[in-house]
């Protein structure tokens, strides 16, 4: 089954680094690093930028900001390391960190290196290597849920995870934090979608549901699969919007990638997962079980759905007004206006056949 594991490409020239210095600033935190290594880049890349870094006898992987103007408290890599240390004794998900670099004179910016989990990563479609039939792709997706479900049992009453994040009111600071940085990643054209604001800062829980260890960006391709056994996941990635918050708010932030299979044929060509392989659960489906795998009242979930959505089109936005601004030249961040301005449609879509 090796032809499913994730495979690194050619390293993209605007985002080289030089590797010399980082080799020799690794050799003093990681003992026993021989050789010189290789460097690839893993495909992804719109927000935080991920490399595999091949020494004669051992892989690691790097990850770091995009080069140009970032958003504010957005790709802090130290703290992304720090969370995934705190973590992991608590959800063995979480890859090993092996270093954490705060010396901007490496690379110019704060890094972190990690083991690297051989396994694959699901994108856009299923592949056929790992011979699922649709009853196996209802049981990846269990696992995929179950998953989240473990984190959100975390007990964070251990004194170190109190302070991975702020907890209480955190409803509240997501709705006015996006929403403010919505208005400062606004470009020539953006819909300024004032109505999907309101809506959200109006209908808004009082209160927050619990307050659980949230990933906050838990899609398929942060989750590694053990190549050999496909339904066990061996591994999450991408901690860096990771805290302590609301499980709802974590759960809709993952439904907003859930393209399924009767989607209009916009959102299907914004699929990055295969959430639309027969067997997928819908999305309805999806918060179905998480309520009764949690005990938690799923019932009116419109607010989260929305927030979810809206949220993705602010990561849109920024990542597009950084390629508007001329700091990013990857021309997949072309399209991104478009997406958004869909983005909010789609919010709108869900506002007006809401009961709340």
């Amino acid at each position: 089954m090796t032809g499913t594991l994730d495979q690194a490409r050619a390293l993209r020239d605007e985002d080289a680094f030089d590797i010399a210095r980082v080799d020799a600033y690794l050799k003093q935190q990681i003992d026993g690093l021989q050789g010189s290594p290789t460097v690839a880049q893993f495909p992804g890349g719109a927000s935080n930028l991920t490399y595999l870094l091949t020494y004669p006898d051992r892989e690691l992987v790097l990850r770091r900001p995009p080069a140009g103007a970032k958003a504010k408290s957005a790709h802090d890599m130290l703290r992304e390391a720090h969370v995934m240390a705190t973590l992991k004794p608590y959800y063995p998900y979480v890859p090993a960190i092996l270093a954490a670099c705060d010396d901007e004179t490496i690379i110019g910016q704060h890094f972190y290196v990690m083991e690297r989990l051989r396994g694959s990563i699901l994108r856009r479609d299923l592949p056929a290597e790992l011979g699922l039939d649709s009853n196996g792709v209802r049981q990846l997706c269990i696992g995929f849920i179950d998953r989240l479900v473990d984190l959100h049992r975390v007990d964070t009453s251990a004194p170190d995870l109190q302070h991975i994040g702020k907890g209480e009111g955190y409803i509240a600071r997501q709705v006015a934090g996006w929403s403010d940085r919505w208005r400062q990643a606004a470009t020539e054209g953006t819909d300024a979608c004032e109505d999907v604001l309101a809506w959200l800062a109006e209908k808004q829980p009082p209160h927050d549901n619990a307050i659980c260890v949230i990933h906050n960006d838990y899609r398929f391709d942060n989750v590694v699969l053990d190549p050999q056994q496909p339904l066990h996941i061996i591994g999450v990635l991408d901690w860096e919007m990771a805290t302590l918050g609301d499980p709802l708010m974590d759960l809709g932030g993952s439904l907003a990638y859930w393209v399924q299979a009767d989607d209009d044929a916009t959102f299907q060509s914004f699929r990055r997962q295969p959430s639309n392989a027969p067997g997928m659960p819908t999305r309805r489906e999806v918060i179905d079980y998480y309520g009764s795998r949690t005990g938690r009242s799923v019932e009116n979930f419109d607010f989260y759905e929305v927030f979810g959505l809206f949220r993705l089109m602010v990561i849109i936005q920024q990542i597009y007004r950084r390629f508007a601004l001329g700091q990013t030249t990857n021309p997949q961040f072309a399209g991104f206006g478009h997406a958004a301005r869909y983005m909010g449609e789609r919010c709108r879509r869900i506002i007006a056949r809401s009961v709340l």
